[in-house]
Formats: C-alpha cells, sequence, structure tokens
C-alpha cells in the first residue's frame, strides 16, 4: 500500500490541478446522466405519451407546463432536451477521457526518464551489484505494470464517482430501497477481496518469472556462439520449454481468476437484483415509477461496481511493480553521485602535475575483511606513460575504477594536483578522460555515429585523424559505406581487433588529457599492436597515459610500471630494472610470456 501512495502522490505532483479539473468533469458527467435518468419519467408523463403517476418522482412539478402544450410539440421538445443531456455528457466525456490519457502518458513519460535517469546518476558500484537484464526490465515490465495500475486507478475513481453520485440519486427516490442494494453491494465487495489477495500474488509470480526469463534470453544470446560450438542447443530448448510453461501457467491462473471473479460476480448480480426487485413489490410496496427509475439507476450501476472490482484486482496484480520500481528509485537515490543538468557542456580538469593515492583501502562488500585494494600509495605524473601490471585479480581494474573516480576509496584518498578528488569535481575529473577497456564496446549504429557520440561536432579531419592514429583507417576505407556503415549490434560485423581499434579512435577524437587503457590491445595482431604502441609513444609528453597491459611488450616504455598483487603494490620503477629483479613477479610474467610465446 505504501507502493500505491508514494506513486500517487508523484502522480500529484506531475499533474497538479489537471487532476482536480478531470475530478470536476468527471462529477459533472455523472450528474448529468443521473439527472437525465431522473428527468425521464416525468418528462414522458407530462408530455401525456405515458400515464404513470409521478407524484413521488422529485421535480416532476418542472415539467407541468408540457401539458399546455400539443403533444407533437411536447414530445420533441422532450427529446430535444434529452438529446442536449446526451451529447453534454458525451462531448465532457470525450474531453475528460482524452485529459485523462494525456495526465496518465504524461506521468509515465515522467517516470521513465526519472527511472533511467536514477539509473545513469548511480554510482558504479551500484550497477556491479545487479544484472543489467534487471534494468531493462523495470525499464519495460514494470514500468508497464505501473503504468497498467495507474490507469486503472484513473478508471476505478470515475466509477467511484459515477457509483457514489447515482446512489445518492437512489436514496433520493427511495431511502429503503437504495440501502438495501448498498448492502448488496458491500457483501459483494467482501466475498471479492479474495480475488484481489490471489491477483497481488499472481502478479508477484508473474513478475518474478518474467524477470527471470528476461535474464536467462539475455544471457542465451549473449552466449550464442558458445551454445553453438559447445553445442549446448537441446539443454538450452529445454531451459526454454520449462520457464516457458511456468510462464504459460502463471497466465492461465490469470485468466482462471478473472473469468471465476467475473462469473461469481454475475450471479451475485443476477440474485441480488431477483431478490430487489421481489422485496420493492412484496416488501416495501415501492411505487412503480419509483421501482422503475431506481432499476434503471442500478441496470447502470452494477456494470460500474463490476468495472471497480475488475480494477482493484489489476491495481492489486500492478502491487508487485508498484513496490519493485519504488525500491529501485529509493536504491537509485541512497546511490545517486551526480544530477544531470541541462547546463552548459561540463569544464574538464586540466591536470598539471600528478594524480595521487594516498593509503587507499577497498572492499566491494564491507561486511567482509577482503580488500580489493590495499595501502595504495602511488604517483602518476602528468603527461607521462604509467603502466599497471600483475596476474589476474589482483587489483588493477579496481584500481583503474578508483583512479578514475568510478568508485571512491573506504579509506585514503585519491589527489589531482594535491587536491581531493570530491564528490563535487568527479565529473569535472571525467571529462578530462578517455577510458578504453578490454571489452570494446560499440552501439548497433554507423561507424561515424559511433565516433561522433564523444564529440558531436568532429570534423572530417578530426576523425580522419583518429581512426589513422587507431590503425582504424584503412580497414574503414574498405567498408562499403565507409564511415557510414553499419557495425550491427555491439559491432558484431566487425572482428574483435576492428571493434577494438575503433573504440580506441573515439577514445583519441576526444581529445582527453588523461588516456585510459585498460589492456586495450589485447585483440590486436602483432602489427596492429606495434602500430598502437607506436602511436602512444608519439603522444608521450602531450597526454598523461595510464596502461593495463597483458601483453608485457606493450609497456617496455612506459615511464613507470607498477606491479600490482592481491589488492597491494609490491613493484614500482621502469620496466628493465623490475624486470630483472630476480624472484620477483614482474620477472615471472616476463619468464611466463616469454615460454608461452616460443611454445606459440
Amino acid at each position: 500500500m505504501k507502493a500505491i501512495i508514494y506513486w500517487t502522490k508523484r502522480l500529484y505532483a506531475n499533474t497538479g490541478k489537471k487532476l482536480y479539473v478531470s475530478l470536476l468533469g468527471m462529477i459533472l458527467i455523472s450528474l448529468f446522466e443521473g439527472i437525465g435518468i431522473i428527468m425521464l419519467l416525468p418528462m414522458l408523463n407530462m408530455s401525456g405519451i405515458f400515464d404513470l403517476s409521478v407524484t413521488h418522482i422529485p421535480i416532476s412539478a418542472a415539467f407541468d407546463f408540457l401539458r399546455e402544450l400539443p403533444r407533437i410539440w411536447g414530445l420533441t421538445l422532450i427529446l430535444g432536451i434529452y438529446v442536449l443531456l446526451v451529447l453534454g455528457q458525451g462531448l465532457m466525456k470525450w474531453m475528460i477521457t482524452e485529459g485523462n490519457t494525456k495526465i496518465h502518458q504524461g506521468f509515465m513519460h515522467r517516470v521513465r526518464l526519472d527511472t533511467f535517469s536514477s539509473l545513469l546518476q548511480a554510482k558504479w558500484d551500484f550497477h556491479l551489484k545487479r544484472r543489467k537484464s534487471d534494468y531493462v526490465n523495470s525499464l519495460t515490465a514494470e514500468i508497464a505494470g505501473v503504468s497498467g495500475g495507474i490507469n486503472a486507478g484513473l478508471q476505478m475513481v470515475t466509477s467511484l464517482i459515477f457509483t457514489g453520485i447515482q446512489i445518492a440519486l437512489a436514496f433520493w427516490l427511495s431511502a429503503k430501497l437504495a440501502i438495501f442494494v448498498l448492502i448488496c453491494g458491500l457483501a459483494v465487495a467482501i466475498i471479492f477481496r479474495k480475488f484481489v489477495r490471489r491477483s497481488q500474488v499472481i502478479g508477484q509470480n508473474s513478475m518474478d518469472l518474467g524477470k527471470h526469463y528476461l535474464a536467462g534470453i539475455t544471457d542465451q544470446l549473449n552466449g550464442i556462439k558458445d551454445i553453438k560450438s559447445n553445442m549446448l542447443e537441446h539443454s538450452r530448448m529445454i531451459w526454454m520449454k520449462d520457464i516457458d510453461s511456468r510462464i504459460q501457467q502463471e497466465q492461465l491462473a490469470h485468466v482462471r481468476l478473472k473469468n471465476t471473479s467475473q462469473f461469481v460476480y454475475q450471479t451475485a448480480a443476477a440474485l441480488f437484483i431477483a431478490l430487489f426487485i421481489f422485496l420493492s413489490v412484496g416488501i416495501f410496496q415501492s411505487q412503480l415509477e419509483q421501482l422503475l427509475l431506481i432499476i434503471l439507476i442500478f441496470s447502470r450501476l452494477w456494470p460500474r461496481l463490476n468495472g471497480i472490482q475488475t480494477n482493484m484486482e489489476t491495481i492489486a496484480a500492478s502491487v508487485p511493480a508498484f513496490t519493485a520500481l519504488k525500491l529501485l528509485h529509493d536504491e537509485c537515490a541512497e546511490s545517486q553521485e551526480f544530477t544531470i543538468k541541462k547546463a552548459s557542456p561540463i569544464e574538464p580538469i586540466a591536470l598539471k602535475d600528478h594524480i595521487e593515492c594516498q593509503h587507499v583501502y577497498f572492499r566491494y562488500n564491507r561486511n567482509q575483511s577482503v580488500y580489493a585494494l590495499r595501502d595504495i600509495n602511488l604517483q602518476i605524473p602528468v603527461n607521462r606513460m604509467t603502466a599497471i601490471v600483475g596476474r589476474s585479480g589482483a587489483g588493477k581494474s579496481t584500481l583503474i575504477d578508483i583512479l578514475m573516480g568510478l568508485m571512491l576509496p573506504e579509506e585514503g584518498h585519491v589527489l589531482v594536483d594535491s587536491v581531493p578528488l570530491t564528490q563535487e569535481r568527479l565529473l569535472s575529473f571525467r571529462a578530462s578522460i578517455s577510458y578504453v577497456s578490454q571489452d570494446p564496446f560499440l552501439f548497433n549504429a554507423s561507424i561515424r555515429e559511433n565516433l561522433l557520440l564523444v564529440k558531436p561536432d568532429a570534423t572530417e579531419d578530426e576523425i580522419h585523424d583518429a581512426l589513422v592514429f587507431s590503425a582504424s583507417a584503412e580497414f574503414v576505407a574498405k567498408l562499403p559505406q565507409g564511415l557510414d556503415t553499419a557495425i550491427g549490434d555491439r559491432g558484431v560485423r566487425l572482428s574483435g581487433g576492428e571493434r577494438q581499434r575503433l573504440v580506441l579512435a573515439r577514445a583519441i577524437l576526444r581529445k582527453p588529457s588523461i588516456l585510459v587503457l585498460d589492456e586495450a590491445t589485447s585483440a590486436l595482431d602483432t602489427d596492429n599492436e606495434t602500430l598502437i604502441q607506436e602511436a602512444l609513444d608519439l603522444l608521450k609528453g602531450k597526454m598523461t597515459i595510464i596502461v593495463i597491459a597483458h601483453r608485457l611488450s606493450t609497456i617496455r616504455n612506459a615511464d613507470q610500471v607498477l606491479v600490482i598483487d592481491q589488492g597491494a603494490i609490491v613493484q614500482r620503477g621502469i620496466f628493465s630494472q623490475l624486470a630483472n629483479e630476480k624472484r620477483s613477479l614482474l620477472n615471472h610474467l616476463v619468464d611466463s610470456q616469454n615460454v608461452i610465446r616460443k611454445n606459440g
């Protein structure tokens, strides 16, 4: 319930006075419909078309003047008034429906933007703990659930207003009959409580299954090459059949619940109506005219009560989505790193002297005693090349994340030109960095679009220079559409080395003052690696370069080498000196790579 209240408040905050206008319109529509029903019998009777006693009908005296008119004129006037009421009600209903749709769609637009913005603004370690498919589920299925719940809520408010006014009119006509029908309605509501609770359970199960299905499908498609090469198609089909059968069972359970509730409702409505008419004639001895109007009112009221029940079930089924999306927003707010603003571009920090770590400690899980980084002390001088090497899992990438400000240390400090890298300076610092990972990522667009992401106003000469620097110009020129060639999902139409070189070109196109390469040459062949190494050598003295290198041959000319093992720096100095230290870790790594190269 807290989640529903939260999103209702968000809806009000987003729409403001529009909700009041919509509420007023719904009240007027219901009044028009009620007045039309009440006016019908007196108008027909006073015109002389039907001979009914309407002394028990309110406002009947208002139509005495019809008796003085010729019958055809009275009929024409009656029908004209009725048509005007119907047209007025229809016009207002059209306007309110369109207004409610705009309210609903506008609010969901804001929810989608806020959710995506919250994810973008969350800290990097927040994303390390979650599956990307969960985000996709939040931005699709959970938002769709919230949308359905909000829409059902707006419809239910409309039905409740209509119901309240119609019941008030029924009380005006006959309090005894209205009380009886109201008691019947409350009895139906009590009966249907279990259907609402069951809808919430089914909604939770469906959401969990949907999240599991989306996560599994994402994994299968990301690993389709491994599935094909290892002949795992049969086992993956078994997985698909199992989860799809469970989804089918949940959907069938939802349909059964809905059909059962509709059947019970129709049965109860038929019994109550029959009892109502029997009591009206046999016990309450209601006047025929009153009875006809009340039957007419409640014949229109019962479908609305059915709609309220359906809306309540829809809202109950949406509660898990309301709760999950609110939880995501709360967690993102707790982990918020910055606020996206429409201000001018962020001014990058111009590194003048050095980047420094002072007694840096970091753990991914503070409930555990194992540190990913322990007592890190280092200096990275400006316009020099610093290499970080070590075994897999030693903490190299974690150190890079700390140096780029993606994560803040648990203890110690990162300083830029002797000034602590605080939350307020993070974006300006990152604006000066270009990062190239060992797993190159490209969007499903053209090469040109991928490059222009980092610098939309780049000229053709700047793009060409970046391609030349990354040894990409030659293969791009051979593509059918050159720079405008579409490269597919994650650049699947290119080789691993080509993707890596394009990502490197994109990083250089940004013209950063700090270039971070996380094993960025690991997918390149020897010739292209040599070209990249020569290009990096040309950048020395012009740009601060930080390299994580698996191939030690790429860092031989580094100005500084940091060797890290089990989260601590165990060696530092120039490559030739450290590699010749007997029994040192770098010496061991060099020997291992030499053996592999000889055996290869």
